[in-house]
């Protein structure tokens, strides 16, 4: 891999330099003058509410060499003191920003495995970037930077030394995946599941799984790799099996990568698999059977990108979770808190509290709240929680969220004792509830949306029970 220079991004990106040299050349870039770095290119992002390009004044004041930027008129007194700085004049920055992502990607010939689906993306990317870093340098996708900004950021940023992308795709609408496809060409897709996660804008499960489907729309002669137990990709899998490469992992549907003997504990599982034609034994460090099936998947694509079992193993018991998912926090007197709440659906929370059911615990309660984005089915995604809570082993349930009044109503039509159960309008109120009334050996999941915030709920209870 070569390096970038400035000639390279001007003419890949059409734009016209302002000001400096050609010749220079150019490894990093940015969207943010607060963590700007000495050496960075600075990208102009316009946005609905936020114009970037304002503040690439204080992008080069901040060390940036040079920056890209839209819709500025620049003075004479301007050129001159930044003539020894890059500046590059675009129409637009944000396909600048998408034709540039999509270079530097075509220099590399490098695996690139391309992550998506309604629940468990970030888990399934964090097992997946393990297994493979045994074998390669990898670059993968930090944080929740799975959009069309994050994604093409973390690939300009990419080391020239990586020998594997790990991407992580997200999407809210028809054409975001296609987008992100597009541009970083994926070898490996990987679709986790289909979920209900934005129905509200979609639909349908199956409009769902189409806009998932959109990651094979940019990928070069690709494997697919998919969970056979989800029912709309069993179904699709029967369907396509002759038409494309897939490699199915799996649990209850006969697959490819298949685990057996299952063990489920408090702090993680074990199980049994034949993996490259021998019997081995696989311990997960996280509870709950979905991060069985996540597992899985990293085992599927350690066999594509043949990586030895050791090292496959290696990369499973060895991993660690992105910061809010399912993340236990252990507190004095044997609490223990699980923060869930980066993200939510039905499928996501049914995992979490069949989790919960395997802990040991004085008091199992619930604390949840709204799943966004569901649009007109809020009211039968939230009635399907309660009666989720109803199925588990749940003593107390704490809602709050608009839609959290469904999960209320449908729990105490389904059997939850009303007395257990408490409603507020504000998460203070929550804070302030769990203070008074948590006991010894008390487990707590806060599971919502991410905008709900809930974590900080758990971050709070964290800071008084430590």
């Amino acid at each position: 891999m070569r390096d970038l220079t400035i000639k390279d991004i001007v003419t890949c990106i059409g734009g016209k330099l302002i000001t400096g040299k050609e010749d220079l050349v150019c490894k990093t870039f940015s969207k943010d003058t607060r963590t700007i770095k000495n050496g960075d290119i600075y990208i102009g992002i316009k946005g609905e509410n936020f114009d970037g390009n304002v503040f690439w004044k204080k992008a080069l004041d901040n060390g940036a060499m040079g920056v890209i930027v839209q819709n500025i008129e620049f003075d004479e007194q301007d050129i001159e003191t930044y003539q020894d700085k890059i500046i590059i004049e675009v129409e637009d920055t944000l396909q600048a920003l998408y034709k540039l992502a999509s270079y530097k990607r075509d220099i590399y010939d490098v695996p690139v495995i391309a992550i998506t689906g309604s629940v468990g993306k970030t888990s399934t990317k964090d097992l997946v970037s393990n297994v493979v870093a045994q074998k390669y340098q990898i670059c993968k996708t930090i944080g929740n930077n799975n959009n069309n900004i994050g994604m093409p950021f973390t690939i300009l940023n990419a080391p020239n030394d990586i020998e594997a992308f790990v991407l992580e795709m997200g999407m809210n609408h028809f054409g975001e995946i296609h987008l992100l496809s597009k541009i970083a060409k994926p070898n490996i897709c990987i679709i986790t599941n289909i979920g209900t996660s934005h129905i509200g804008n979609l639909g349908s499960r199956e409009n769902i799984l189409k806009a998932k489907l959109e990651i094979l729309d940019g990928a070069q002669n690709p494997y697919m790799v998919i969970n056979n137990d989800n029912d709309l990709l069993h179904k699709w899998y029967e369907e396509n099996k002759d038409k494309i490469k897939i490699k199915t992992y799996g649990i209850n549907e006969k697959s490819d990568i298949q685990a057996k003997d299952i063990q489920l504990y408090e702090d993680g599982s074990e199980y049994t698999i034949n993996l490259n034609n021998k019997n081995e034994k696989i311990k997960v460090p996280v509870g709950g059977e979905h991060f069985v099936l996540n597992s899985l998947c990293a085992i599927a694509v350690g066999e594509l990108l043949d990586i030895q079992n050791d090292d496959i193993k290696r990369g499973i018991e060895t991993f660690s979770l992105t910061k809010n998912r399912m993340e236990i926090i252990e507190l004095k007197n044997g609490i223990k808190l699980i923060n869930d709440a980066y993200n939510s659906s039905v499928e996501s929370v049914k995992a979490s509290l069949a989790y919960m059911n395997h802990m040991k615990a004085n008091r199992r309660i619930a604390v949840l709240g709204d799943i966004l984005e569901t649009g007109e089915f809020a009211l039968p995604l939230h009635k399907e929680i309660g009666k989720i809570v109803c199925e588990n082993q749940v003593d107390m349930l704490i809602c709050s969220g608009e839609n959290a009044k469904y999960i209320v109503e449908s729990a105490k039509e389904n059997g939850f004792g009303e007395k257990n159960i408490y409603y507020f309008e504000n998460k203070e109120e929550i804070v302030e509830l769990l203070k008074q009334i948590i006991q010894a050996e008390d487990i707590i999941l806060f599971k919502a949306s991410n905008g709900m915030r809930f974590f900080d709920i758990a971050e709070k209870i964290k800071i008084e029970l430590k």
